[in-house]
C-alpha cells in the first residue's frame, strides 16, 4: 500500500518537538513481543522461504498488497528492505511465531511517519493460522507497542471491503471504524473499496 504523498523533509506539519507534537521513541534495539501464544520477533533471512508459502497463497494476497504470484527472491528482497526502513525509523515489521514451537505463521508492522507520530498497521496470516484469534493476539501487542513504547499518538489500519475478518479484528481491538474509501485502489484488475479504522494514544489509555 502507498499513502498521501509527503514532499520534503523536517517538521512537515509546521509543529516544533515538543508537546502536544513530540518526538516518537527509537526502536533500537530490536524488541519482542510476547502474548499468551504468540512471540513476535524480528525478521530472519531464514524466514523467506516461510513467507513464500505463506504470503504467495492468492486468498492471502487478495486482501493486502503482497506481490502474486510470489516469485522466488521477494521474500528475500522484502526482509533486507525491512532493516533499511528499521534503521532509518521508518517502519517495523515484526514476524509473527507460535510461542510453543516457533512456527512462523505471519507478520504484522508499522509504518510510520514520525514528525506526525502515527503510524500505518497492516498484517497477515497465513491460511492455516486464520480464525483462531492470532491476529487479535498480533493487534493488540503491536498497539500497546506503538502506543507505549514509541510514543505514537495515532494508529489507523485500512482494509479492503472484501476482508471482513480484519474489520473484526480491528473493531474486537477497539479501534474506530472511520469511514470507507470508495474505489480507492485496483487490486487484481477492479476497483475496491478501502475501509478505514484507527486508534488515538489516549484511546488506547482509555481502554487499559
Amino acid at each position: 500500500m502507498t499513502g498521501l504523498f509527503l514532499y520534503g523533509g523536517g517538521t512537515q506539519n509546521g509543529c516544533v518537538p515538543s508537546p502536544p507534537c513530540d518526538s516518537i521513541n527509537r526502536m533500537a534495539p530490536f524488541p519482542e513481543l510476547k502474548t499468551d501464544r504468540l512471540l513476535l520477533r524480528k525478521f530472519q533471512l531464514s524466514d523467506a522461504p516461510h513467507v513464500q508459502r505463506l504470503a504467495g497463497a492468492k486468498e492471502v494476497a487478495a486482501g493486502t498488497f503482497l506481490p502474486h504470484p510470489y516469485e522466488n527472491g521477494m521474500a528475500e528482497q522484502w526482509i533486507a528492505d525491512q532493516e533499511q526502513a528499521r534503521e532509518g525509523n521508518s517502519a517495523v515489521s515484526f514476524a509473527i511465531t507460535l510461542a510453543d514451537n516457533a512456527t512462523f505463521i505471519g507478520s504484522i508492522g508499522l509504518d510510520i511517519v514520525q514528525s506526525h507520530r502515527h503510524a500505518r498497521l497492516g498484517y497477515w496470516l497465513g491460511i492455516p493460522y486464520w480464525n483462531q484469534g492470532y491476529g487479535t493476539e498480533a493487534v493488540r501487542a503491536v498497539l500497546r507497542y506503538g502506543f507505549v513504547q514509541l510514543n505514537l499518538h495515532r494508529i489507523y489500519s485500512p482494509h479492503f471491503q472484501g476482508n471482513a475478518a480484519s474489520g473484526r479484528v480491528l473493531r474486537k481491538v477497539g479501534m474506530t471504524y472511520e469511514g470507507r474509501m470508495r474505489e480507492h485502489y485496483v487490486r487484481f484488475d477492479r476497483f475496491v473499496d478501502l475501509e478505514l479504522y484507527g486508534m488515538l494514544q489516549r484511546d488506547f489509555t482509555e481502554r487499559t
